[in-house]
Formats: structure tokens, C-alpha cells, sequence
């Protein structure tokens, strides 16, 4: 079992639930993508998902993809995205899940990255333009690398695709608890509550909700439900509107920390 597993299981027995905190890598700047990670760790963030910026990042609204955009601008690189997971390797132990898209990974060499994302300290990748049927591309060599391959259910996942999701999954579960792009809407409990009671009936698999989730009354509310909660565009968004201040980290942690409070 890795880093993500050995977190869940740790919280499920302090009756925790898992924070999951989504960064941009490279926006505002790789050093600054580092502190904030070091601080968001001391914050009651449990697992981070780091995004790796791409030209066209069709999945993520607009505030995600505005900061791909400011991560390219800076020269951030998927080699740059796995050195700095090296070097936060040397002073942490938080899961770190890279979140992207598939054109990058390929480009870099599929089995060159399993190698170099294992040999960082990466314990997870999120391909989000992967579909199963054409994950073993990458799966071949990111399985072998014993890199978990997390797996994404929309609302609009249906029964007989469900199953084929869970058929391969590892890590957790990303449930979308909404339709369409990241941080456009907010999501709706109770439908929420009853897509995640369809999941629990066919694995016992962490599920983590993520898409329109922005303040602790939410955390608290899909926390009850889940095994834990994605939170990334207020948290970009959050790092944009405060990039030239020098109190930057202290006040995404200070937002970090109040997201945290119910979940525990």
C-alpha cells in the first residue's frame, strides 16, 4: 500500500475525512508552488493534487485554465513539475497526485515518466482526457511503477461504465458532483448522497468529491457523505488574486485551515 492508501486508512481511523488540495504548478512561480505545498501540509492538507499546466485544458473552467496559462508563461514544464515533487520528496511524505492531460505525458515519453514520476516520490497520476478503454497506453508502465491511476465518475457515469471504472481503479475515486467544467457551479448534496450510495454498493474504494466545492459549509456537508473533498478552483483563484503580497502562503493556509475544521 502507498502514500494515498496508508492516508485514507489513517484517517477512516480517526474518523477524519481527507482534504484534498489542488495547486497549479508553476502559477505564480515553481519556488512559490513549493512553499505553498510545504504550508498547506502544516495547514490539514491530506493529499495534494498538483496540476501540471497545459495549452489546452479542456476539463478545468476558467480560473484553472487562466493559471495553466500563467504556468506556461513562466516556462513550467512537466520535468519541471517532477523535480520540484524530488525536492519536496526530501523534507515531505504528503501524497502527491499529478493532475493533467495526456498530450504532455506522451510527448515526455509514457515509460520515461512512470520511471521519473516514481523515482521523484509522485504516488499518483489523474489523466483526465484517459479514458479506460485507452488508459493501458499509460497503465503499463505507471502500474508497473506502482504509481496509482485515479479514476474519475461524472453524475452522467451509467451502470455497466461504472463498472468497468471500478473494474481497474486504485487510490480513490474522484467523484465530478457536478456537470460541465471545474468551479462553475456548486453542487447539490443530495444528489450527491445519492450517486455516492450507487458507488458504495459495488466498491469499498475512498471516494473524494471535487468540482464547485469553495467554503468550510460545503466541506462540511460532502464530508458527511464522503471519504473526503477536492477543493482547487477557489484555491487557484485564492493564489491569483494575492500573488504579488508578500503574506501569500499564510493566506492560503489561513483559508486551508478553515476548510480542514469540519472534516476532522
Amino acid at each position: 500500500m502507498g502514500r494515498i492508501g496508508r492516508k485514507f486508512e489513517s484517517l477512516h481511523a480517526k474518523n477524519e475525512k481527507a482534504l484534498i488540495v489542488y495547486l497549479t504548478a508553476g502559477d505564480p512561480s515553481l519556488a512559490i508552488t513549493k512553499q505553498l505545498i510545504l504550508g498547506l501540509e502544516k495547514s490539514g492538507a491530506d493529499i495534494l493534487e498538483i496540476g501540471v499546466p497545459f495549452s489546452d485544458p479542456t476539463a478545468d473552467g476558467p480560473v484553472i485554465q487562466a493559471a495553466s496559462q500563467r504556468a506556461l508563461k513562466t516556462g513550467t514544464t512537466l520535468q519541471g513539475v517532477l523535480n520540484l515533487v524530488a525536492d519536496i520528496r526530501r523534507m515531505s511524505e504528503i501524497p502527491i497526485v499529478l493532475f493533467g492531460y495526456f498530450n504532455p505525458i506522451f510527448a515526455y515519453g509514457v515509460e520515461k515518466f512512470a520511471k521519473t514520476a516514481e523515482k521523484a516520490g509522485v504516488d499518483g497520476v489523474l489523466v483526465v482526457d484517459l479514458p479506460p478503454e485507452e488508459a493501458p497506453e499509460l497503465r503499463i508502465h505507471t502500474d508497473a511503477a506502482g504509481l496509482d491511476f485515479i479514476s474519475l465518475v461524472a453524475p452522467t457515469t451509467g451502470g455497466d461504465r461504472l463498472k468497468t471504472i471500478l473494474k481497474d481503479a486504485t487510490g480513490f475515486l474522484y467523484y465530478i458532483s457536478i456537470t460541465g467544467v471545474t468551479g462553475t457551479a456548486a453542487p447539490k448534496t443530495a444528489d450527491i448522497a445519492r450517486e455516492i450510495g450507487k458507488i458504495r454498493k459495488l466498491t469499498k474504494m475512498p471516494i473524494a468529491v471535487g468540482f464547485g466545492i469553495s467554503n468550510a459549509e460545503q466541506a462540511k456537508e460532502i464530508g458527511a457523505i464522503a471519504d473526503g473533498i477536492v477543493i482547487g478552483s477557489a484555491v487557484v483563484k485564492l493564489i491569483n488574486e494575492n500573488r504579488n503580497s508578500d503574506d501569500l502562503t499564510e493566506i492560503v493556509c489561513k483559508y486551508i485551515k478553515n476548510i480542514k475544521k469540519p472534516l476532522v
